[in-house]
C-alpha cells in the first residue's frame, strides 16, 4: 500500500521536512512518481523495526491498540504444528484457528499470497506471516496475534539461510493497526531471552510472561539480542 508524505509523517509522529530529511539521513525508504514523493507501507515498517523507531499512536485511522501480551493468550499459542513445507505449515496453523471454514481458506490464500512476495521470516528462526487484505472482507475489530511452534524446523526462505521454529500471525482490521502491531513485534522480538524461550519451546505462561516483562521496558532498551 502506498502511503503520502502527511500519513508517513503521521506514523513516525515527525513533521514532513524531518521526514524528508530522514530519506537521505536515515535511508527511510522512499519513492518518486512525477514529483511525489510516497511510501510503501511494508518497508515503513521493516525499516522502522530495523533501526528502532517507534510508530506514532497518532497515525491515521489508528484505533488504541491493545500490549502484545492481551492480543497473545496462551489459547493463542499453538505446538507442535507438523509439515514439511511452507504451504503445509501455514495450512495446519490456521486450520487450528476459531474461525469459520471459508474464512479459514480465504485467510489462508492472503496469507500464502503475501509469502509469495517475499518471505516473511526474520531471522533467528523466527517468521510473522501477517496480512492486511483480510480486514477487507471481514473486518475484524481488533487485531489477531497467534504463535506458533513447529514440531520440526522448517525451510521459509530466511535471508540468514536458518529452518523457521517459531512462526507469529498477525491480522489486523487496517493498515494503522498492522503497523503498529508490527513493529511492536519486531522491537520485542530483539529481546534475546524470549527468542531463547520460543527456540527453547517453552510454556505459553512462560513466553507471555516474557512478552509483558519486555512490553514493560522501554522497547528500545530492551533489545538484548
Amino acid at each position: 500500500m502506498k502511503l503520502t508524505l502527511w500519513q508517513t509523517a503521521a506514523y513516525l509522529g515527525l513533521d514532513e521536512t524531518t521526514v524528508r530529511g530522514w530519506t537521505k539521513s536515515r535511508d527511510l525508504p522512499a519513492h518518486v512518481t512525477g514529483d511525489t514523493l510516497y511510501f510503501n507501507a511494508s518497508e515503513l515498517w521493516a525499516w522502522a523495526v530495523d533501526k528502532g523507531v517507534s510508530l506514532s499512536d497518532g497515525a491515521p485511522d489508528a484505533a488504541e491498540i491493545p500490549p502484545l501480551s492481551a492480543l497473545l493468550t496462551e489459547d493463542g499459542v499453538v505446538y507442535d504444528v507438523e509439515g514439511e513445507t511452507k504451504h503445509e505449515v501455514l495450512a495446519k496453523l490456521i486450520g487450528r484457528l476459531p474461525v469459520a471454514d471459508k474464512e479459514r481458506d480465504l485467510l489462508l490464500e492472503f496469507v500464502e499470497a503475501r509469502e509469495a512476495l517475499t518471505s516473511t521470516a526474520i531471522g533467528g528462526g523466527i517468521a510473522i506471516p501477517h496480512v492486511r487484505k483480510w480486514s477487507l472482507m471481514l473486518h475484524p475489530p481488533r487485531p489477531f496475534l497467534g504463535l506458533c511452534l513447529l514440531r520440526r524446523p522448517i525451510d521459509f526462505g530466511a535471508i540468514d539461510g536458518k529452518p523457521v521454529h517459531a512462526l507469529f500471525l498477525v491480522v489486523s482490521p487496517n493498515v494503522a493497526m498492522h503497523l503498529h502491531v508490527l513493529a511492536r513485534l519486531g522491537l520485542v522480538l530483539r529481546d534475546s531471552v524470549l527468542r531463547e524461550m520460543l527456540a527453547a519451546r517453552a510454556s505459553a505462561a512462560l513466553i507471555l510472561e516474557r512478552v509483558k516483562a519486555v512490553e514493560r521496558r522501554d522497547p528500545i532498551e530492551s533489545h538484548t539480542g
